[in-house]
């Protein structure tokens, strides 16, 4: 009796002591939930719509914003990097109070908060007053930053992963696009260098074509990354505000001359001589000469082969529906129809129902052909073709493409088309000797 007794107040005491344990973890907060205080309460980065920074090195700025667009407007008049701004003011309003370092600091300076060495001030809708956050030195570990509000005597830590972010100069937070135009509605643009202009034009909204120095299909892949690349240069660094003379430069003589055409609006930057901080270039519209990155010259000096279209047909092997073959007097063609049951097949000119999985081979080869080089001028050996291939495509589409040999090299040229290319002579064999199987 006396163990059961034992066991029993055992129990109760276990029991007790569980609940205990249970009740006191259940009022702790979890240890992955613990939120830290943020430096502005209840800020919307959305409602800031006036910025005024002060740098390290001592360089001043303001920015307002006026419906959806930021401007800069000192130290001077010109558009905001918007990408830039939405960083900044998503910093400031999502800026978290790592701990507390003292509530009441008796000399500040040994933080590097006087002077401050960052002051950010922000304005947010509907109210007139600045609020600030100082900005000082990083704490001994590096990790954190030292900063303080300015009606406020206690210094905090913030993180100091956003003194880049929240450390911003002027020209930081300036538009720094080489060249304004709306880049969806260029429709031409071009590149002299080394006393060649190269021009090129879109046609609708699908198709490029070289104009300059040769006519010629271009490549639209090709076409549309280099007009992305046009459209996304930046400035390095503005090294002249205002220019004097070109000279110095190497912009007096540009070695590139870069224009963008949309509808009867030219955009044109020039592209001189190597600086310190990358090649000297100038909007030629606007009065300052800047740095752009070296490696955007390897982009304009491209071979002009890598713009051209390598694709002898337009035409697929899918979209096909009328092809027709003529080697000196012989003619071969085929259709495409329904069958009684829906279904597709080819028929010759004789209205036979052709073999089509020999003509789909056929076609597939065909619309594979691509050029490995260019000429500008046709191969006389296209005067008298070995091989003339006409396309219907597309319902209401047609091309025809000449093929000619000399010796080992294969030729082919399209009618629309005044340059002529060489082919890989192997392919273009494997489609004659699968064509030869439908004589």
């Amino acid at each position: 009796m006396r163990g059961l007794r034992s066991t029993a107040l055992l129990l109760i005491v276990l029991g007790g002591l569980v609940a205990y344990i249970y009740f006191v973890d259940s009022k702790k907060p979890s240890s992955g939930t613990t939120t830290k205080d943020k430096a502005f309460a209840a800020l919307d980065a959305a409602e800031i719509e006036e910025v005024q920074l002060k740098s390290e090195g001592g360089e001043t700025a303001r920015v307002q914003k006026t419906g959806e667009t930021w401007k800069l407007v000192e130290p001077e008049a010109v558009d905001a990097d918007a990408v830039a701004l939405s960083t900044l003011t998503t910093t400031i309003a999502g800026l978290e109070v790592e701990r507390v370092v003292d509530d009441n600091p008796s000399d500040v300076k040994q933080y590097g908060l006087d002077p401050a060495r960052v002051d950010i001030g922000f304005r947010v809708k509907g109210q007139k007053d600045f609020q600030h956050l100082l900005v000082g030195q990083k704490t001994p570990s590096g990790g954190d930053l030292y900063a303080k509000k300015p009606g406020e005597k206690r210094v905090f830590l913030i993180p100091s992963y956003h003194d880049t972010g929240l450390n911003r100069t002027p020209f930081d937070l300036r538009d720094k696009d080489v060249l304004k135009f709306e880049r969806d509605k260029a429709d031409g643009f071009e590149i002299t260098h080394a006393g060649e202009t190269r021009q090129f034009a879109k046609s609708g909204s699908t198709e490029w074509k070289i104009v300059k120095p040769v006519a010629a299909r271009a490549d639209y892949a090709a076409l549309e990354g280099e007009l992305t690349r046009i459209s996304s240069l930046q400035m390095h660094k503005i090294v002249e505000p205002q220019a004097g003379d070109l000279k110095p430069y190497g912009l007096d003589k540009p070695d590139f001359t870069v224009t963008v055409m949309t509808g009867s609006a030219r955009a044109t930057v020039i592209i001189g001589k190597k600086g310190e901080d990358g090649l000297y270039a100038k909007d030629v519209s606007r009065p300052m000469i800047f740095t752009v990155e070296e490696t955007i010259t390897q982009d304009f000096a491209k071979n002009l082969d890598e713009f051209v279209r390598k694709d002898m047909f337009d035409a697929r092997s899918f979209s096909a529906n009328r092809v027709e073959f003529r080697r000196g007097t012989d003619t071969l063609a085929f259709e495409k129809t329904k069958a009684a049951d829906g279904k597709e097949i080819w028929k010759d000119a004789a209205g036979k129902t052709a073999d089509n999985a020999k003509i789909d081979d056929l076609l597939a080869k065909m619309t594979n052909l691509r050029a490995t080089t260019f000429e500008a001028v046709r191969s006389p050996s296209l005067k008298m073709p070995a091989l003339t291939v006409t396309v219907r495509f597309d319902e209401n589409k047609m091309e025809t493409v000449n093929f000619g040999r000399s010796g080992i090299d294969v030729f082919g040229s399209r009618t629309d088309d005044p340059a002529s290319a060489r082919l890989d002579a192997m392919l273009f064999d494997e489609m004659i000797k699968t064509l030869d199987t439908l004589k």
